[in-house]
């Protein structure tokens, strides 16, 4: 037995030390907050009314499976997340949580967020979350990404419901609008991902997942990277083609898409060694999610703003 195996088998029978602040970070706040964000927007755009109380409890409920998933993700992945620099530190494979601990906590806050969404809000919305959390789980976690160099690709599936999540929250339905907001997330998703993982790629390759660069090669992963922003770029201008979203949403929107697709052609242009093009993709695509999602927020508000006034 590996001196890995023997530190994870010891941690899941000795008595926790684990802090408040470990089981918040077995939530991935980060991931967790753009889940929340974008759910929040969904159910925001809706058309309608909802009270504002039952809109906290629904974003509460969204909240709490979206760090159920990332508590659960973090259990299973501990084996691969201890031979990674990037997730090395994470709770459970440094010893701070034992698997059971994560695994328990992930299984209690997924019952309740999907019993809460279900009770006080509505069940669709509830089976929604119910089902992202199993598809981020078992099928992209326990099988596409250690077996598919489109693990990301078809695993985005489950960050991009939530802002589905949200519009049915709010309208007990799935809307045209609100797959469309799943398309943009989805078509960001591999992008994101794939410019992390050309200057990850050694991480990687040392946890033994297929990622896009260590299967096809940096050359072919930075042609997709490119080929998805073009294919992004267009998306992102829907929600004003579709007639929920202004012509300011569009501009700004169709500003965000260039800046994707021009970075991307960086990435394109630059040598295999060089990453700083990578890095700065990957960085421009966290913001062009939140600024695309804030901008149709802003412009929601606005129009609703108008529509009150009489103007």
């Amino acid at each position: 037995m590996s001196t890995r195996e023997s530190r994870l088998k010891d941690t899941a029978i000795r008595l926790s030390e684990a802090t408040a602040g470990d089981f918040f970070a077995l939530l991935k706040p980060r991931v967790m907050a753009l889940a929340v964000f974008t759910a929040f927007v969904g159910l925001m755009v809706a058309p309608g009314a909802m009270n504002p109380v039952i809109a906290m409890i629904a974003i509460g409920a969204i909240a709490i499976g979206a760090g159920a998933a990332g508590a659960l993700n973090m259990w299973y992945d501990a084996d691969i997340d201890a031979l990674m620099s990037r997730t090395s530190r994470r709770p459970v494979p440094s010893g701070r949580v034992t698997p059971g601990e994560a695994l328990g906590f992930g299984l209690v806050l997924s019952a309740l967020s999907v019993m809460t969404l279900g009770v006080l809000v509505g069940w669709l919305a509830a089976s929604l979350l119910a089902f992202t959390i199993f598809f981020y789980i078992v099928i992209y976690t326990m099988w596409l990404k250690r077996s598919t160099p489109q693990n990301i690709v078809i695993g985005g599936a489950a960050g991009a419901l939530p802002p589905v999540i949200g519009w049915a929250a709010a309208t007990g339905a799935i809307g045209v609008e609100s797959l469309i907001l799943f398309l943009i997330i989805f078509l960001w998703t591999p992008p994101h991902f794939w410019a992390l993982a050309l200057f990850k790629v050694g991480d990687y390759a040392a946890a033994g997942i297929p990622m896009m660069p260590n299967v096809a090669g940096p050359a072919s992963t930075r042609r997709l990277i490119l080929a998805y922003a073009l294919l992004l770029a267009p998306v992102g201008v829907l929600p004003w083609l579709f007639g929920f979203a202004s012509g300011y949403y569009g501009i700004a929107s169709a500003a965000l898409g260039v800046g994707f697709i021009w970075h991307s052609w960086k990435v394109l242009a630059a040598s295999e060694k060089e990453l700083k093009s990578a890095k700065a993709l990957f960085a421009y695509s966290i913001l062009y999610l939140f600024a695309i999602f804030a901008a149709l927020l802003a412009d929601t508000i606005a129009m609703r703003a108008l529509i009150s006034a009489g103007v």
